[in-house]
């Protein structure tokens, strides 16, 4: 491969990291906010099956940039979320990250094939969930909202939980069908290249 037809897919790279990063920043508008017993509030969004996106599509480091950056670039323009930019970027970069590593180092071959692609977002999911909960429990339960014990940073956790399962669940069923679809799209007009 000569110099210039590797800096030229690296550009086509880098443009279609920032197109998904602009479709996952995009995709956290698309939330319904719940408040919650504790204080804070939680919400039902789309924004974790474009995650899981993203790393289905661009591969671990590509795909993990892509949804970490996305996510941050959303709670630093939100007043709300703003103290959790850099969290933010951190797991639902994880997030990307978790779903190219399984696809792509576990299911090479058959990448993609559905369940390949559901095995490396239920990964990536659960792995989000886990580290969501960490988050919520030290930082805006410890932290941030300063509660007294372990018992009601649990019940923050708890409040927040079936939102968390049900982002998860969403992302579970959407991303798959998204990435299948896409990749056999990208195929079918040559331009599988745009692929990790």
């Amino acid at each position: 491969m000569t110099r210039q037809s590797k800096e030229s897919k690296l550009i086509v790279k880098l443009c279609v990291a920032a197109m998904m990063a602009a479709l996952v920043f995009v995709g956290n508008y698309i939330r319904v906010k719940i408040p919650v017993s504790l204080g804070g509030t939680t919400a039902f969004t789309l924004a974790n099956i474009l995650c899981a996106l993203s790393g289905l599509l661009l591969g671990p480091w590509w795909g993990g940039l892509a949804a970490g950056l996305g996510s941050a670039i959303f709670d630093m323009l939100d007043p709300e979320y703003i103290v959790e930019a850099p969290i933010t970027f951190v797991t639902k970069g994880m997030y990307g990250l978790v779903a190219g590593v399984i696809l792509y180092y576990v299911f090479r071959a058959a990448k993609e094939k559905y369940g390949p692609q559901l095995v490396a977002t239920i990964c990536a999911a659960v792995g989000y969930m886990v580290l969501y909960s960490v988050k919520v429990f030290f930082f805006n339960g410890l932290y941030l909202q300063g509660l007294p014990g372990a018992d009601q940073c649990w019940l923050l956790v708890l409040s927040k939980l079936p939102a968390t399962l049900f982002n998860g669940v969403v992302a579970m069923v959407g991303a798959p069908i998204l990435g299948v679809a896409i990749m056999k799209a990208l195929r079918g007009a040559h331009m599988d290249k745009l692929l990790a």
